[in-house]
């Protein structure tokens, strides 16, 4: 058999497929067209021939309607090819997009031939542990240090207590020193002579009794 047909043919790529299809798409076209200018001419042959003619005029209208039946058989052929032609392309526009995404998938599968989940987790972890140094790090170097000076926070605050301690201490004492301004005797008390050293030693009294007890207050102390 091979001798006869020489072997058998190879098979049409879909370029091929929709070119052809073309080519014959073009070749009904030009056929409707020669037709369709052909029923025309007999359309006007049977007008012409419609009152001189009859027989002339029913045969032109009986070529016109073959010619029609033609044309519709044609046009029912194009169709036919135009559907071919959307399907094909369709179908390789589906083929090129699924060889695409064969390619993606290959891609992927050679990203991940030596990426696996646990390598990914040991990435995750030493990443944080990085990250927690260097907050280490920042926080170390943003705090301040008195380098050469090895304090005690204890005795510091020992050694404020007792400077507190001796403010307050002085500050009482001078109270104490402090001149007292004498309070106006009332002149009933200076017309009195026998009464005077008394109300003016109460007046005093009672003045300095009031400061006192306003510093006491002032710095805290028990009355």
């Amino acid at each position: 058999m091979k001798l006869f047909f020489g072997g058998s043919k190879p098979k049409a790529t879909p370029k091929d497929a929709i070119i052809t299809l073309r080519e014959n798409l073009s070749m009904l076209e030009k056929r409707e067209s020669h037709l369709q200018a052909k029923v025309e001419n007999e359309l006007r042959l049977a007008r012409t021939n419609a009152t001189k003619n009859k027989q002339a005029a029913l045969a032109a209208l009986k070529r016109k309607r073959l010619l029609e039946s033609q044309i519709d058989k044609i046009s029912g052929s194009r169709m036919t090819l135009e559907t071919q032609v959307m399907a094909i392309e369709a179908a390789n526009v589906n083929l090129e997009t699924m060889k695409a995404m064969q390619k993606g998938a290959e891609a992927m599968k050679g990203i991940h031939k030596d990426l696996d989940i646990d390598k990914v987790d040991q990435t995750m972890d030493d990443i944080r542990e990085q990250m927690d140094l260097a907050n280490e790090v920042s926080e170390a170097i943003s705090q301040p240090q008195m380098f050469g000076a090895d304090l005690d926070e204890d005795e510091l605050n020992a050694e404020l207590e007792e400077l507190e301690q001796e403010e307050l201490d002085k500050q009482l004492l001078n109270a104490e020193r402090a001149p007292v301004s004498l309070p106006k005797v009332p002149s009933a008390a200076v017309r009195q002579p026998g009464r005077a050293p008394a109300a003016v030693a109460s007046f005093v009294d009672e003045d300095e009794d009031d400061e006192l007890a306003e510093l006491r207050e002032s710095m805290g102390m028990a009355a």
